[in-house]
């Protein structure tokens, strides 16, 4: 895997996966984020694929950037064309995706460990996490 920094669209993986997102139709594009997220969660006990992981992690920050205080998906290997409006259950299914993506059975996590880079990677993802469970706004009751 071509890596170049800890950000969510930093490395070949995230964007292939941020390309296959531009090539389907709008309306397939919740469905892929939602995909990513949950073959994360799928996979056996054994070791989690970094593939799976890194675009786990993409789908977490697209999902994390329509949360209140998420930041934009502007990388220039994110997604060029906009992520519909999310489903609200999509924020649960990226924080436990995410803390998948940071268990000791993760193979980028194992990468990343290795590295002086990790404390920064894991940070951005500390972050990513953040936002996915900072509470969401409540409608207010009119009477």
């Amino acid at each position: 895997m071509g890596t170049w920094d800890v950000g969510p669209f930093d490395n070949d993986t995230a964007a292939d996966f941020c390309a296959s997102l531009d090539e389907a139709a709008a309306h397939d594009r919740p469905r892929l984020v939602r995909d990513a997220l949950a073959r994360v969660l799928d996979a056996d006990d054994g070791p989690l694929d970094q593939h799976l992981a890194v675009e786990a992690v993409a789908a977490a920050a697209l999902v994390a950037a329509r949360c209140p205080g998420g930041r934009p998906a502007t990388s220039g290997y994110g997604p060029e064309l906009s992520v519909p409006l999310l489903p609200a259950d999509l924020r649960d299914l990226a924080v436990r995706a995410l803390d998948q993506v940071v268990a000791e059975r993760s193979g980028l996590r194992e990468l990343w460990v290795e590295t002086d880079r990790y404390p920064h990677w894991l940070w951005s993802l500390q972050g990513l996490r953040k936002v996915l469970t900072y509470p969401a706004p409540q409608p207010v009751a009119r009477s």
